[in-house]
C-alpha cells in the first residue's frame, strides 16, 4: 500500500495546535475532580445584547488564558484585574472590603462558531433557536445577621442549590436563565453554628465562589447563561462582583459600584433583547434598585425606570407579531407571603415599578406583545394567570436560598397583586427546584413549562399560550 505524502500545511497546523495547547496550560478537562495547579476558577458563556455570546474566564494566573474558537486561537482581554475593591457602606452589618484575587477575562464569540474552549475546557455555545430553557433564581445560602437567618451552607439538604443545578444540568438545556440574587452570604456565621461554620462571607470572590460558581459548575458547563440582576446585586450589596463577574456588557469605571457617587450609573442599566426564534425573544430588565412603595414622578428612580421601560417596550415591539418574555428580578404581578400574619397574608406585586408602568399602560401595565413575566425575589415557585388583560407572572425563586412560607390556600377573597388585575388561576409551592421552559412550535407564542423539584422530579406541567398559564395538577405540596 502506497504511503500518502505528508501535507506540510497539516503538519504546521498540528504544531501550532500543540503549541496552543501548551500555552493554554495542561489543565484537566472540565469536570475533573482533581484540578491540581489549574489556575482557572471558572470558564463559562454569558449571553448579552442581541444574543451575543461572551466567553468568560476567571483565573488566578497573571495572564488571560487562550480561547480556541473552531480550533483558531483568539486572545481574551482583561475585564477586571485582581484587586481589593474600595470599602462600601453596604447592607451587611459586618462590612469589609471586597477582595477579588482573580483576573476576569473575556472575548466575544461569533454567532457562526461551532465549538470553543478555554485551556481544554469546552464551552457551551448559544443555539440559533433554543427550545429548552432552564429558569432558576435566588440560589445563594442566606447568612444575614439583620434578620437572624443563618442557613446551613455545609449541608446540601438545608442548602440545595448544588442539587438543583446538577439536576437541571442533567436535563441538557439549550439555555439557562437566572432571574437574580446569586449571593446571600453577607454576614459571618455565628460562633458555634456548625451548619455554616467556616463559610466565607461578604461580597468578595470567596463568597461569590462558594455561593454561586462552585455549586453551579455543572450547569455552567451545560449551557450558556442569560443573567438577570437581583436586588442582592445592587451597588450597596454585591454590585462590585456583579459587574466584574457576570454582566455581559462592557465594564466601565462609572458602572463598577466602587464609588457611591456613581451609583446612579451602576444601579441602572439599559434593557436588552435575546432572540429565541424569529418572532420570540427575551427582554432582560435591571430592577435591582426597585423598592416596594410607589414612586412619585419627580423621583430620580421613577425617571430612570420610565426611560428603561420605554426602551424595553421599544425592543418588544420593534417588529410586528413579536412574542416577549419579560425578565425582571422583582415580580410585578405575583404575590409574596407575609409571615407577620397568621395565617400567612400577602404582599402584592412591586409597587415601585407598577407606578411607572401604570402611567403608560394603565392597569394592564404591559403592552399586548409581552406574553409573560419571569421573575424571582419571592422564594417559591408561582404561576399566576389573569382573566383580565395582564400577562402571566411566573416566579422561579426557589433555587436554594432560605424558603418563604407557603402562600395561603385558597387565596383570600378578592386578592390581587395589582389594581385592576383579576386572577384566573394560581399554582405555587415553596419546595426548592427549578423550571424548564420548552418552546412549542416555531413562532414562540406557546410554551410548555415543567415545574421540577431539587432532584429534577416533575411536580406539575403548565401550558403558556395567549398570555394565559394553565397547570395540572393545580395543587402542589
Amino acid at each position: 500500500m502506497r504511503q500518502r505524502a505528508r501535507d506540510p500545511r497539516r503538519a504546521a497546523r498540528g504544531a501550532l495546535l500543540l503549541t496552543i495547547g501548551l500555552l493554554g496550560g495542561c489543565a484537566p478537562m472540565a469536570g475533573s475532580p482533581d484540578r491540581g495547579a489549574d489556575p482557572i476558577e471558572a470558564a463559562f458563556v454569558v449571553v448579552g445584547v442581541e444574543g451575543q455570546a461572551v466567553a468568560r474566564a476567571i483565573t488566578r494566573a497573571d495572564e488571560c488564558p487562550l480561547l480556541l474558537v473552531d480550533d483558531a486561537p483568539q486572545p481574551m482581554t482583561v475585564r477586571a484585574a485582581a484587586g481589593t475593591m474600595p470599602l462600601r457602606k453596604t447592607q451587611s452589618a459586618q462590612a469589609k472590603p471586597s477582595a477579588f484575587p482573580v483576573r476576569v477575562c473575556e472575548a466575544y464569540v461569533g454567532a457562526r462558531a461551532v465549538r470553543a474552549s478555554i485551556a481544554g475546557r469546552s464551552l457551551p455555545l448559544p443555539k440559533a433557536n433554543p427550545r429548552r430553557i432552564v429558569v432558576i433564581g435566588d440560589t445563594g445560602c442566606r447568612l444575614k445577621g439583620a434578620d437572624g437567618r443563618f442557613q446551613d451552607c455545609n449541608d446540601r439538604a438545608a442548602w440545595p442549590f448544588a442539587d438543583v443545578a446538577d439536576a437541571a444540568a442533567a436535563l441538557h438545556p439549550d439555555l439557562v436563565v437566572h432571574v437574580g440574587d446569586y449571593l446571600y452570604r453577607e454576614d459571618a456565621c455565628p460562633f458555634g453554628n456548625a451548619g455554616c461554620a467556616g463559610s466565607p462571607w461578604g461580597y468578595g470572590w470567596d463568597a461569590w465562589n462558594a455561593d454561586f460558581f462552585t455549586p453551579a459548575r455543572k450547569l455552567l458547563e451545560a449551557a450558556p447563561w442569560v443573567v438577570v440582576r437581583g436586588n442582592h446585586e445592587s451597588c450597596d450589596r454585591a454590585g462590585q462582583g456583579w459587574w466584574r463577574l457576570l454582566d455581559p456588557r462592557p465594564l466601565g469605571a462609572s458602572r463598577d459600584c466602587n464609588d457611591a457617587a456613581n451609583d446612579a450609573m451602576g444601579d441602572f442599566s439599559d434593557p436588552y433583547a435575546v432572540p429565541l426564534a424569529p418572532h420570540s425573544q427575551l427582554i432582560v430588565f435591571d430592577s435591582s434598585r426597585a423598592g416596594v412603595d410607589p414612586l412619585e414622578p419627580g423621583d430620580p428612580a421613577y425617571r430612570a425606570y420610565a426611560s428603561e421601560l420605554a426602551a424595553a417596550f421599544a425592543l418588544a415591539e420593534r417588529r410586528p407579531g413579536m412574542h416577549n418574555l419579560f425578565l425582571a428580578h422583582h415580580p410585578l404581578l405575583g404575590f409574596a407571603p407575609d409571615p407577620r400574619t397568621a395565617p400567612a397574608g400577602l404582599y402584592p406585586g412591586n409597587g415601585a415599578l407598577q407606578s411607572v408602568l401604570r402611567a403608560v399602560n394603565g392597569d394592564a401595565l404591559f403592552p399586548a406583545s409581552v406574553d409573560a413575566l419571569l421573575s424571582g425575589h419571592v422564594h417559591l415557585f408561582e404561576a399566576v394567570s389573569y382573566a383580565t388583560n395582564q400577562p402571566s407572572q411566573i416566579i422561579s425563586g426557589n433555587g436554594g436560598t432560605w424558603a418563604d412560607v407557603a402562600l395561603p390556600r385558597p387565596l383570600p377573597p378578592g386578592a390581587t397583586p395589582s389594581r385592576g388585575a383579576t386572577i384566573q388561576g394560581i399554582v405555587s409551592t415553596n419546595r426548592p427546584g427549578f423550571l424548564i421552559l420548552e418552546r412549542e412550535g416555531s413562532i414562540g407564542d406557546a410554551w410548555r413549562i415543567e415545574v421540577r423539584d431539587r432532584r429534577g422530579d416533575l411536580l406539575t406541567l403548565c401550558a403558556l399560550a395567549d398570555r394565559k398559564t394553565r397547570c395540572a395538577p393545580e395543587s402542589l405540596p
